[in-house]
């Protein structure tokens, strides 16, 4: 028998396929991280497929791991001091009703979403992982190291709020809540 009798079957062609991209792809990966081929800088516009790539892992990946725990309704006073520190932890980035978000803001890679409709894309549930956990690359904190599981839900409650309020009605908020820094 002559090793060119022997037939190798397909499926074992396909392996060696899949093996041989696998390494490629892993060499090409080594040479992004060796190399610095990715462009880390926050001044560089994201690759629109990366983009769209890490947004949609990103809405994916809070649909599946929040739960649906959330209390079943949000009390005026969990507003109010949502209110309170969604305007000294998040408005500089978010905005909020009439209020622009920091020009600095603009300069973050992604650029931080405007939050005014975020109750209508997600859940409750989903708004307080986000809250909490962060969302990486994005500058998002996770806001669990310094808030407690309470005041998490509180911005919850206010972002529920946000799109009822007109401008003013934000600014009657500010004006009855006692000014805390220079955040805003």
């Amino acid at each position: 028998m002559k090793l060119a009798d022997v037939t190798i079957p397909a499926f074992a062609w396909a392996i060696a396929g899949w093996l041989a991209g696998l390494g490629t792809l892993g060499a090409v990966g080594l040479a992004v991280l060796v190399f610095g081929l990715f462009d880390v800088r926050a001044s560089t516009p994201d690759n629109p497929l990366f983009a769209w790539a890490t947004h949609t892992t990103m809405i994916h990946a809070t649909q599946r791991r929040a739960g649906s725990s959330a209390p079943a309704r949000f009390t005026a006073a969990q507003v109010q001091a949502g209110f309170a520190d969604y305007d000294r932890l998040c408005v500089s980035c978010h905005g909020g009703p009439g209020v622009d978000r920091q020009r600095w803001a603009s300069g973050m890679e992604p650029t931080p979403p405007y939050l005014l409709d975020a109750a209508r894309n997600w859940t409750p549930a989903q708004l307080k992982m986000i809250i909490g956990d962060g969302v990486r690359m994005t500058g998002m904190p996770a806001w669990r190291t310094a808030l407690s599981n309470a005041q998490q839900w509180d911005i919850v409650a206010f972002v529920e709020a946000m799109p009822y309020l007109s401008a003013g009605d934000y600014q009657k908020l500010r004006a009855a809540s006692p000014p805390d820094s220079d955040c805003h």
